[in-house]
Parts: structure tokens; C-alpha cells; sequence
């Protein structure tokens, strides 16, 4: 399966489709000439993947090395990326050659940063592993590294040359990652696709959605390139794949990045502040009900303990969504229909209280 992703200036296309990985060096060589390649990925998929992605390439006619980091959310900061740039003069890229993400969203977000700014911009493919990765991050260009006081604080807008998906690798996943990837699948058919939500409802549970991944996954994309293509640049609708993460960033580095989950975290974000927006009448009745039964039946959380408001607020407002005095955030007319609205900043403690 192919989706266009299409742009003023830089178009590409989305792989969906199972058994790929086997064949990523023929796709690598379909899109890019001859030139020097580093795979970055991390611990655990480099004992999964690394060497058969590396020998693939290598097959196909290019000069390839692995550039392993640990895994994890922690590694997606500064000074990993500075090793990057270290290993990346080590194989002795040049503004001809080529960076491929080969794992999760942390990867794609840190390879993608480092690649965009190194000699100002190499060439850069994403090879996504995680089911997060594959129907959200690893689409539309964000790349980006954490600060201390906030996460994806320091980043680029740097749209890959292609994307390639292969379900099969969601079967080495451990529950709690493929929960998270969850999140943003349930996140996306709330905000855009009704139909999608209908579908995620039928299942009884992760593995039956899982035997339909190929289908979901897809359906995931089509949002989030609908959106792209309408705004790349992330000031008007494509905000509004940002319901939940206002609440949820904070979370994650409230709790600590690794200890709650991206997925997680956006997962009690939606619920956090649907349930104020609801009580406020915002949003139809009966929505945050609908959203709590949905990520319950797939075993995600809908709260957190701690729950620390002050932090909370502290960390949200550094957020991206902030501008001056008001805050854009995402309210949810209806399942299947989302809207940007701006409230002053003051007024995004209203949406952190519990209630």
C-alpha cells in the first residue's frame, strides 16, 4: 500500500505493507544514487534489526554503518545528538549522503534533528518499528531533541525522502509499546475518522487490532497526511493531532521522561482535559465516556498518580502551543470531529484540576 504525502516543495511516499523490511535496501536504492549511509537506531533494534537493515543496503550498492545509541526516551537530547554529529564526521558524510532512522519515535525524532542540521541538511529516510512511530511520528517532518525543561524544545521542521512501514516488526514489541502506539491510533480516529473509530470499537482487544494493523496503520496515515499537506508548518490544523499532548508533555516530564510513557501520557492527557471541556459543555455529552471505554478495553491509563497540577502547569507552559498569553488547545466537538480553540494561559488551570 502507497500514500502520498504531497508538498510545495518536497513530496514522498508512505510503505505500508508486511514482509518490506526484507526488501529495504532495493527501496533505499529506488529513491537515493550511490553514497555513504548511517543507520541510527538503538540497543534493542539493533540486536532485532540492525545488521539485516546494514547488510541490505550494503547489498544494494551503498556504503552503510550502524550508529547505535541507548534506547529510550532519555537518549533524545543534546549530547546524544552531538555524538551523532561526531559519528556522522567518523563515516564521513557529506552533504551528498544519507542518514536512515531505524527504529521508534525517539529515533526518528533525534536522527531526523541531527541529520536536518548537520551540514545543514543530509538526505533522510524513516524506517519506523514501533507502532507509535509508524501511524504517527515517523510522518510530516517534525524531528526534534528534549530540554530539562520541556520535551521537543529544540527542533526541525525536515521532511523525509520516504517512509517505510512494515507491520511484522510490531510481533517483537513488548504489550506496553504497542498500548502506546495505541494511544495515538485511538488519538486520530477521535479527532478525524469516525469510521476508524467504528472499527478500533469491533475489536475485542490489542491482538484482534493487531491482525488488522496493515488497514489501521493506513487509516492513521491518511489523517495525519491530510493535515500535513494542509499545514506543514504546524500553525493551523495540524494542531489538532495535539489533543492530549498539551496535558500529556507535562506529564512525561513531570513523571519523568521513560516512567510515563509518551502514549500513556497522551492517553490521560485526552481524558484530563476532554472531561473539563465537557464539564465546561464544550464538548458533546458523553464523549469522555466513550474515550475512557475505548483506551480502557486496550489496557491504557486514563489517570496518574501523583497528580500534581502545579508541576503540571509549570512544565505546560514552556509548551510549543503557547504564544504570549494564550494557549491553543484541542477540544473535540464530537468523536470523529476536533477544534482549535485559544484560552488565555491563566486559563489552562482549569484544565489541569481534577474534577
Amino acid at each position: 500500500m502507497e500514500i502520498k504525502v504531497t508538498l510545495p516543495h518536497h513530496s514522498y511516499l508512505l510503505q505500508i505493507q508486511a514482509g518490506l523490511l526484507e526488501q529495504c535496501g532495493d527501496w533505499v536504492k529506488s529513491l537515493w544514487a550511490p553514497q555513504r549511509i548511517v543507520i541510527v537506531t538503538d540497543e534493542n533494534v539493533q540486536k532485532l534489526y540492525g545488521q539485516k537493515v546494514l547488510e541490505s543496503v550494503n547489498a544494494a550498492g551503498f556504503e552503510a554503518s550502524l550508529a547505535v545509541v541507548p534506547a529510550g526516551e532519555t537518549s533524545k537530547n543534546l549530547a546524544v545528538a552531538e555524538e551523532l554529529y561526531e559519528a556522522f564526521l567518523t563515516a564521513g558524510l557529506t552533504r551528498s549522503d544519507g542518514v536512515i532512522a531505524l527504529g521508534g519515535g525517539v529515533i526518528g525524532d533525534l536522527a531526523g534533528f541531527v541529520a536536518s542540521t548537520y551540514l545543514r541538511g543530509l538526505h533522510f529516510l524513516q524506517i519506523p518499528t514501533t507502532l507509535l512511530a509508524q501511524v504517527d511520528s515517523s510522518i510530516g517532518g517534525k524531528t526534534a531533541v528534549n530540554l530539562k525543561q520541556g520535551k521537543n524544545m529544540v527542533g526541525t521542521f525536515s521532511q523525509p525522502d520516504g517512509v517505510l512501514i512494515d507491520p511484522l516488526t510490531l510481533n517483537t514489541l513488548e504489550p506496553r509499546r504497542v498500548r502506546e502506539g495505541i494511544a495515538e491510533i485511538v488519538k486520530s480516529a477521535a479527532i478525524a475518522d469516525l469510521g476508524l473509530w467504528n472499527l478500533l470499537a469491533s475489536f475485542k482487544d490489542e491482538t484482534e487490532l493487531l491482525e488488522h494493523a496493515e488497514t489501521v496503520i493506513a487509516a492513521c496515515c491518511e489523517v495525519k497526511r491530510k493535515v500535513v499537506e494542509e499545514d506543514e508548518l504546524d500553525t493551523g490544523n495540524r494542531l489538532k493531532l495535539n489533543f492530549g499532548h498539551t496535558i500529556g508533555h507535562g506529564l512525561e516530564q513531570v513523571a519523568g521522561y521513560g516512567v510515563c510513557t509518551h502514549g500513556e501520557a497522551v492517553a490521560i492527557g485526552m481524558i484530563q482535559m476532554n472531561q473539563v471541556a465537557e464539564m465546561k459543555g464544550l464538548t458533546a455529552a458523553g464523549t469522555t465516556e466513550k474515550l475512557k471505554q475505548m483506551l480502557q478495553k486496550f489496557h491504557l491509563p486514563i489517570e496518574w498518580t501523583p497528580w500534581e497540577p502545579e508541576k503540571l502547569m509549570a512544565a505546560m507552559v514552556h509548551d510549543k502551543k503557547a504564544s504570549g498569553d494564550t494557549v491553543r488547545i484541542i477540544q473535540l466537538k464530537d468523536i470523529g470531529e476536533a477544534t482549535i480553540v485559544k484560552i488565555p494561559l491563566s486559563e489552562l488551570g482549569e484544565y489541569v484540576n481534577k474534577v
